[in-house]
């Protein structure tokens, strides 16, 4: 019995034609992936194949592009050239965002924060400790990694991240991190250093403007909840 290659689907559920017909952005994750891969096994079409594969991760795209080669050779139909195309996909999506996070942006609100950090620290498995130097309008001077620690904290010296704010000569500053554990309740730790940086901040007359703790897909605001 050979394999169900997409040229032996119904038109309607063949990807490739889909996309021709209708535009990349009305296909689902699975359908994208089945272009990748080209064809299932035995028993699957490789919509099938690629829905199981998402349905391993919880249809979390993050998830799905730390699976090793061999993690995903471990499913009938995916051979290691397979696993290379979906793995190099979506390492090519990852580096398409970082490179708009590393443009400089104008901060307007909160969700301007997290669409430059994500990318960056969102999916992290250890904490790390950003900011962001922001000019008088606001844009992004630049960011910089303030530390980087194990699973669950970091430690920030604050004289070293001022002493970065003031060779930049910025205005105002946002602290950002990473909770790996997907939380987004700040801990008491996270409460104070934001209080200290705001201190600080208050007698060189540089402003925190907002503290950011995030995660894969959503983030905590201490300006938005009003506790800054």
């Amino acid at each position: 019995m050979e394999k169900l290659t997409i040229k032996s689907w119904a038109l309607d559920d063949r990807p490739r034609e889909k996309l021709l017909a209708k535009g990349k952005n009305v296909l689902s994750d699975a359908e994208l992936i089945a272009i990748l891969i080209g064809s299932g096994n035995r028993n699957e079409s490789a919509v099938a194949l690629s829905k199981r594969i998402l349905q391993s991760v919880e249809g979390n795209i993050n998830a799905l592009a730390k699976l090793s080669v061999e993690k995903l050779t471990k499913f009938k139909g995916i051979g290691e050239a397979k696993a290379i195309a979906i793995i190099t996909a979506l390492e090519l999506g990852k580096r398409r965002q970082l490179e708009v996070a590393l443009e400089k942006p104008k901060i307007t609100s909160s969700k301007d924060v997290f669409n430059v950090m994500q990318p960056i620290i969102g999916d992290l498995d250890h904490e790390e400790f950003w900011v962001l130097f922001l000019s008088n309008s606001n844009k992004v001077i630049a960011k910089s990694q303030v530390s980087k620690g194990g699973l669950t904290a970091t430690i920030v010296d604050v004289r070293l991240l001022f002493k970065r704010a003031l060779e930049l000569a910025c205005v105002g500053l946002i602290a950002c991190h990473n909770h790996p554990s997907g939380k987004l309740v700040p801990s008491n730790a996270d409460k104070n250093i934001t209080q200290k940086i705001k201190e600080a901040g208050t007698i060189l007359d540089i402003k925190l403007l907002d503290h950011l703790i995030i995660t894969q897909k959503a983030y905590f605001s201490f300006a938005d909840e009003g506790i800054l």
